[in-house]
């Protein structure tokens, strides 16, 4: 298959041809495609030497899907023109992802419903991901009625001038800032900007689109957090349930979920970290008990690669399901 990577000269970009060729995805054409001043730079792909390419030379080489990571704008003006021209475009912006007409997918969760006629497909939030693949067993079995999410967000969620915003800072180094304060050694209950209720994009992306994907009738309500880890991103959850439930079935129903691994023993001390998870394409679970303080509530701990799972490897999984349908 002809591939173009929109944005493949940054950070998710790099990931995702790094997973392309883990998952042994059969390419016969990569198109990288960046921005004006990456045009014509070489990426080697496997041996392939890929030239950069800007966006209408891209859509005009007509390839049979473009996974695109290059921000909301780029997504809106560009997706639909590969789409006339027959690609179906993977997007990994927030640009679609509550259009009505377009599919949110997380392959394990509602991967099936895809068909030939849909020709843009939404990837959602990273935080979102990771949650909903862990709700989703759960939700089936005892009903969710209400989520309580709080996260601990990565800074690589905000891109390389926040990773060097870090480095910068760890070596008394004044540079440009990615944040409007520091972030080493601090935590900023802030990700993405605030809308007129108080609450950040990212955490209406946790609420809106967990309810697109899995269920409008259940209740989320989520606080979001920056934290000073260069990767994956954690979350706190405490899920209502309208039914009642046995903590060996859930460990059961989540270690039989595809795409989840658990780590779930506090006497050994096993529970999800970042660096577990670091380059690891699973979603980790652990510290799963019943909350004491009312009925039918569980809490649990939930881990994951941000530019994996939460980006590139959802994205190509997508991209495998395409290629069966084809």
């Amino acid at each position: 298959m002809r591939i173009a990577v929109v944005g493949a000269t940054g950070m998710v970009g790099g990931i995702m041809l790094k997973v392309l060729r883990e998952f042994s995805f059969p390419i016969t054409e990569l198109i990288p495609v960046a921005s004006e001043k990456s045009v014509g730079k070489v990426i080697d792909f496997g041996g392939m030497q890929c030239p950069v390419v800007g966006l209408q030379t891209a859509v005009e080489m007509t390839p049979d899907i473009a996974i695109f990571s290059a921000g909301g704008q780029t997504s809106l003006d560009w997706a639909p023109k590969f789409a006339e021209v027959g690609t179906v475009v993977i997007d990994n912006s927030s640009a679609w992802r509550m259009d009505p007409s377009k599919k949110l997918i997380v392959p394990e969760i509602n991967g099936s419903t895809l068909t030939k006629a849909d020709k843009i497909i939404a990837n959602p939030n990273c935080s979102t991901i990771q949650l909903v693949l862990t709700l989703k067993p759960l939700h089936e079995k005892y009903k969710i009625k209400r989520v309580v999410v709080s996260t601990y967000q990565s800074i690589t969620g905000s891109g390389m001038k926040a990773m060097q915003q870090m480095e910068n800072e760890r070596q008394g180094i004044n540079g440009e800032m990615a944040y409007p304060y520091k972030i080493d050694q601090n935590c900023i209950p802030a990700c993405d900007s605030f809308e007129e209720n108080g609450y950040t994009k990212e955490e209406m992306k946790l609420t809106n689109e967990t309810k697109k994907i899995l269920d409008p009738a259940i209740n989320v309500t989520a606080t979001a957090v920056r934290v000073p880890v260069m990767g994956g991103h954690s979350e706190s959850v405490n899920i209502e349930f309208e039914n009642d439930f046995d903590l060996a079935e859930v460990r059961q129903l989540l270690f039989q979920q595809e795409g989840i691994t658990l780590k779930d023993d506090p006497t050994t001390n096993t529970y999800p970290m970042p660096l577990y998870s670091k380059d690891k394409n699973d979603v980790f679970v652990g510290r799963i008990r019943r909350d004491e303080s009312q009925k039918n509530t569980l809490n649990l701990w939930i881990v994951s690669d941000n530019l994996r799972k939460g980006a590139a490897t959802n994205a190509v999984q997508i991209a495998e399901i395409v290629r069966g349908l084809k």
